[in-house]
């Protein structure tokens, strides 16, 4: 059975096409990103600019069709914080599942976690025993903590690299000032979020599984051999602190030509560098492992495990 999953997201309008079997692993044939940056279409009033509809209309018209030429037998539609915060929500909503033709999911922050730690959870496996998730999207930060499919606690603060590289850094570069004003908001947010997490057990794994967080750990991280041959990328916190005043010297235009950082990521980079050193401090944390698989694969996992359950004979 060939499925879809449309993540409408801060930054990106991301189409991923899987083939399922009840009980069995996803596996991806086709995978189509089309680059909005919604927080730049952000009226004064926190509702999204005609403009900014307009454009998210055609990405997701265009995903619509990418999923009819590939068979796909059902989409899943979901839309994560940039929609669903945005002043004229309900509206794009509307106009959007007009253009889709279908009903859209929208996700809480807590729903997003769960569903993200789900996929890491089955990535990494039951042995891998008590994890640690941070997630970092264009609007929000999400983490996770727990040693079973669904977390036992989870969070999502607005700290996503999108919306702070808005709210604070909006010079090209930003310079010291701006990244310590940012450095300072991301400890009061999360100060309570680590006051929550503090009770929960010593992590075994901790796990960053965001696309901001693969693009820093191709910059300051260090793949190391994985279980069954997979190479695993750890990203260290000491270097993450010690780039971040580097990132935040060089423009934009510069920092696309460093590893790792993609021209989609090259504005938000130095917000998402920040927040994830901050969150990693806040919950003490020295050093993450990453995790390919994400929201996307969370919202197959969990629809293919309805049909398992619901398949003849079960």
């Amino acid at each position: 059975m060939r499925l879809g999953v449309l993540d409408i997201g801060s930054n990106t309008v991301h189409l991923l096409v899987a083939d399922v079997i009840p009980g069995g692993r996803p596996l991806a044939k086709t995978s189509q990103r089309t680059v909005l940056r919604l927080m730049r279409y952000l009226e004064p009033d926190g509702s999204i600019s005609e403009e900014g509809v307009r454009a998210l209309e055609a990405a997701v018209v265009e995903a619509r069709e990418v999923a009819a030429r590939e068979n796909v037998v059902e989409l899943l539609a979901t839309a994560t914080s940039a929609v669903r915060e945005a002043k004229n929500g309900k509206n794009v909503i509307e106009r959007i599942e007009t253009a889709l033709g279908q009903e859209l999911q929208v996700l809480g922050g807590e729903t997003e976690a769960r569903f993200t730690f789900l996929a890491v959870r089955r990535w990494f496996g039951w042995a891998a025993g008590q994890i640690l998730l941070f997630d970092i999207g264009g609007g929000s930060l999400e983490l996770a903590s727990g040693a079973d499919e669904l977390p036992e606690a989870a969070a999502s603060v607005p700290l996503g690299a999108g919306r702070m590289t808005i709210q604070f850094l909006p010079e090209d570069p930003p310079g010291e000032a701006a990244v310590d004003a940012l450095r300072a908001h991301a400890r009061e947010v999360l100060r309570p979020v680590a006051t929550a997490f503090s009770g929960m057990p010593k992590p075994d794994h901790v796990v960053g599984s965001s696309k901001a967080i693969r693009s820093l750990a191709k910059l300051v991280g260090y793949p190391v051999p994985g279980w069954s041959g997979i190479e695993r990328m750890l990203l260290p916190r000491a270097a993450l602190s010690s780039w971040i005043p580097r990132l935040a010297r060089i423009p934009a235009s510069a920092r696309q030509e460093l590893p790792g950082i993609t021209p989609d990521r090259t504005f938000q980079i130095v917000a998402g560098a920040v927040v994830l050193h901050e969150a990693m401090r806040a919950l003490d944390v020295d050093e993450l492992e990453v995790s390919p698989w994400a929201l996307r694969e969370g919202v197959l996992l969990r629809y293919i495990e309805s049909l398992s359950w619901s398949a003849p004979g079960a």
